[in-house]
């Protein structure tokens, strides 16, 4: 069992929780992820680790079934039965030059630690956060504190430049600026946007995949992903990949495989109408 300490709303459909979890804690790196079940009855599901201390991990999930509306509803002093990491490969965080890290919607969070990381191994770091308007815009105030420039934008211009976070790399690009890797993560659209205008120019991607993440060992093969014109799994072989090697076209399209479940599962619950 593992402790809440904190469960709190931080944007519309956006949450925070803080567990304790020291063995995972203890282990987790930049880019990885656990699975989560609130009982024994309950689906696993995958969320990333947005921050950690020496016994505790945060993650933030955004409402879109029935199990993180039931996280929802969990309180301060409750507990979830399983905490399992930390999963998947950790960010090669190695000293490279200049890194841009790019983050949209809820994949913000996960370019808190990434960047931490980046810039705690001796390279310059600028972020690059877009959402849908100011509400949206998390962790802006961590993500100042862990890089050296920050760009934030917004669809209806209510926070940051009016715009989509491909226009500032676009414009970085075309000022000469040296980047030597291109950190992504946030829509599966976004990724590929930027995949597609750092292709030209040669400049290493990455891109932090979302797929659909059943057990997170490898066996299930709910995950699996193209990459190169070969079968990946993200949970072992990822969650980052070449993002310039990534299939998106078939990411969309298994992303969206179960959306009808969900929301039929929402409405007889009663969370959807």
């Amino acid at each position: 069992m593992h402790k809440i300490l904190s469960n709190e709303k931080i944007a519309p459909a956006l949450f925070k929780m803080e567990l304790e979890a020291s063995v995972v804690a203890k282990k987790a790196a930049a880019g990885q992820f656990v699975m989560v079940r609130i009982d024994e009855k309950g689906e696993r599901i995958p969320l990333t680790i947005a921050d950690r201390s020496e016994n505790t991990v945060t993650i933030v999930y955004q409402v879109v079934g029935v199990t993180t509306h039931r996280l929802t509803e969990k309180k301060q002093g409750e507990s979830l039965l399983d905490v399992v990491g930390p999963l998947g490969h950790k960010t090669d965080n190695k000293k490279i030059g200049t890194v841009c890290c790019i983050g949209g919607g809820v994949g913000i969070a996960e370019l808190y630690p990434v960047a931490k990381a980046y810039k705690a191994a001796g390279n310059e770091v600028i972020v690059i956060v877009g959402a849908r308007n100011k509400e949206l815009v998390i962790f802006k105030d961590k993500l100042s504190k862990a890089c050296d420039k920050i760009f934030i934008t917004t669809d209806d211009g209510s926070d940051g430049e009016k715009g989509f976070v491909s226009d500032v790399l676009k414009r970085l690009i075309a000022s000469d600026k040296k980047i030597d890797l291109v950190y992504a993560v946030g829509p599966a659209i976004m990724m590929k946007v930027v995949a597609d205008l750092t292709r030209p120019h040669k400049i290493k991607t990455l891109a932090s995949l979302n797929t659909v993440l059943v057990d997170g060992t490898g066996m299930c093969g709910s995950c699996r992903i193209e990459v190169g014109g070969e079968t990946k799994f993200a949970c072992v072989d990822g969650p980052e990949f070449d993002a310039h090697q990534v299939n998106f076209k078939e990411l969309m399209a298994r992303q969206g495989l179960f959306k009808e479940q969900e929301k039929h599962a929402c409405k007889i619950r009663g969370i959807l109408q």
